[in-house]
């Protein structure tokens, strides 16, 4: 009997301290949660400044899975200047982000409020950071799970920041079960200068109406017509359009050797400002001989120049259109052939 007392009894105390060290561990997470929504309330953007002590108060001490992700941003302010990088523009991109999952979720004792955190750490201040996650490159950014460890997270890709603040909320929206929502963008205009800038067209705008009746304006001139086709049509092959809207860079570092550059990006997901320019310029060579050919060179008498002409422009569009196809070739992998028609075999 005493030894079933015995056993009872520290069944019991088992128990109880198991309980206790339970409840000691949710009350801790449940104080880091706390502590994070305070310093996400202080922050404008909602981007929390992390350092070598608090990335172990929040992430290396707390045992997984912890209660909640981390969107790390690392960043070095003697790199700004470094256009190439655009590590600033990045970082207000990767505010935008935080701002509108924010927005998106006022409440602050909604879950998904609580699940996830953008945090940024200085290079200056927290070496031993960039060294516990294996950060030798910028920019970079990490999604710590509430189940991983610092260099077992998930990495942004360099094609991930094509679209700056979409890509960014792609990204997180992938690797976890969380929705950002829409991005919050401030105006490209505040009321003030929209104000303005009504007033100054209202002023203008019989002034300009005088030109245009009269004829005296660019919009009268053959040659500004001529450039502006011109204009068109090479951003139009370019892909202009494509970079704008999805914010491409021009160029980026190349990650062995952040002194090189990189003009042409191998693969079919991402296009870079400088290929597109480069293949536009090609497309821009074959359709000015084009127009040549068809405009000018049919009004030359001697035919000899004709076929002069004629053979060079051929020559210079194959050679150009040869140029595209490689690089497509060399991005995508998929190959262009030629074949004869099956009536001459």
């Amino acid at each position: 009997m005493a030894t079933l007392f015995k056993f009872l009894h520290s069944l019991l105390l088992t128990l109880l301290l198991t309980l206790f060290v339970q409840y000691s561990l949710s009350s801790s997470d449940s104080d880091r949660v706390s502590e994070l929504l305070a310093l996400q309330s202080r922050s404008p953007s909602g981007v929390i400044h992390l350092d070598d002590q608090s990335v172990s108060r929040f992430l290396t001490t707390p045992k997984s899975p912890r209660p909640y992700s981390l969107l790390i941003f690392f960043d070095a302010q003697q790199l700004h200047d470094k256009s190439e990088l655009h590590l600033k523009e990045l970082r207000h991109e990767f505010g935008l982000v935080s701002s509108s999952f924010i927005a998106n979720n006022p409440d602050p004792s909604s879950p998904s409020r609580s699940k996830l955190f953008f945090c940024e750490i200085e290079f200056k201040e927290s070496q031993p950071s960039f060294s516990l996650f294996g950060v030798n490159a910028l920019p970079h950014v990490r999604l710590i799970g509430p189940n991983q460890t610092p260099k077992k997270s998930d990495q942004m890709d360099q094609s991930d920041y094509s679209r700056l603040a979409e890509s960014m909320a792609e990204f997180v929206e992938s690797k976890t079960s969380l929705v950002i929502g829409p991005i919050h963008r401030p105006p490209m205009f505040s009321k003030n200068q929209l104000v303005v800038l009504v007033i100054a067209m209202l002023i203008s705008a019989p002034f300009a109406l005088k030109k245009i009746i009269a004829g005296e304006t660019l919009l009268n001139d053959r040659k500004v017509w001529l450039m502006g086709a011109i204009f068109v049509y090479f951003f139009s092959v370019a892909g202009t359009m494509h970079n704008i809207i999805r914010k491409m860079p021009m160029f980026l570092t190349d990650r062995n050797d952040p002194s090189k550059l990189v003009f042409f990006y191998q693969g079919s997901g991402m296009q870079l400002g400088a290929e597109g320019f480069a293949v536009g310029f090609l497309y821009t060579i074959v359709g000015l001989l084009l127009a040549f050919i068809t405009h000018v060179l049919v009004n030359v008498r001697n035919v000899n120049t004709q076929r002069v002409v004629m053979m060079v422009a051929l020559f210079v569009s194959f050679w150009a259109v040869k140029k595209v196809v490689y690089l497509d070739n060399w991005k995508t992998g998929y190959g262009i052939h030629g074949y004869w028609p099956s009536s001459w075999n």
